[in-house]
């Protein structure tokens, strides 16, 4: 990252997210318990490993780590659709997303997100996206989902259920989704959602955040980052929300 911009990026996001009402953990966050935090690292955008929505070339990306069963994550998937309205189209902002299932409170948690991606084996991001879109859509949260709607999920995004189902019983995607808790703890997640706002690929000091962030202070960290970098925001014609499909 530039170091003429880090220190400046670092008090404007701070007072943007301060201004836009960001809610810190233990207010729209599902902890994990106990002291898990770790270092705060994050690991670069990979192509064929991340799931990404939007330009995988933008400059800043929103990594966020999500369990399927947190109803915080569930309030938080909407608002960062709306996000991805507004600078998505430009090309400014992309959105990627990692697994991070609290087993120990959502015991479902983890075959969801495998299921998520046995659907990306099939289509990959687009699948992906459209697939936890409508786990979101149908799930209760705190571990409600019946997992017999897995498959029903898959097949009403349009995938090929039997190739699914041989997927997510074999346990095909089991490691890596234990992997990606363990980096969420590496990068400092200690409950979801868990987001990291990164430019260049680096994370931004303060960029690091806990809980379902409001619109307003996504809104108010982004712009001001972009403000610092010089780069003019440029808003699409229309900014309708984004309902999840």
């Amino acid at each position: 990252m530039n170091t003429n911009y880090i220190l400046p990026i670092t008090i404007v996001v701070a007072g943007a997210l301060i201004a836009g009402g960001i809610f810190w953990a233990g207010k729209s966050v599902t902890p994990i318990g106990g002291d898990q935090g770790g270092t705060q690292t994050v690991r670069a955008y990979e192509p064929g490993v991340d799931h990404i929505l939007g330009n995988p070339g933008a400059r800043v990306k929103i990594v966020e780590y999500v369990d399927l069963e947190c109803q915080h994550c569930k309030v938080f998937h909407t608002t960062m659709h709306q996000i991805m309205d507004y600078y998505g189209g430009s090309g400014q902002v992309a959105w990627v997303v990692r697994h991070f299932p609290l087993a120990s409170i959502h015991s479902k948690a983890p075959q969801e997100a495998q299921a998520s991606e046995c659907a990306a084996a099939q289509g990959g991001d687009a699948a992906f996206f459209a697939y936890i879109d409508k786990l979101f859509e149908i799930t209760p949260s705190n571990n409600g989902l019946d997992l017999s709607q897995l498959p029903i999920i898959a097949q009403s995004v349009g995938l090929n259920v039997e190739t699914f189902n041989s997927c997510l019983n074999a346990g095909t995607y089991a490691k890596k989704v234990t992997d990606s808790y363990a980096e969420a703890i590496a990068a400092g997640g200690a409950g979801t959602p868990y987001t990291l706002i990164t430019v260049d690929g680096d994370l931004v000091p303060g960029g690091n955040l806990s809980g379902a962030q409001s619109y307003a202070s996504m809104r108010a960290a982004l712009d001001a980052i972009f403000q610092q970098l010089g780069t003019p925001v440029s808003p699409p014609a229309s900014t309708g929300t984004t309902t999840q499909q």
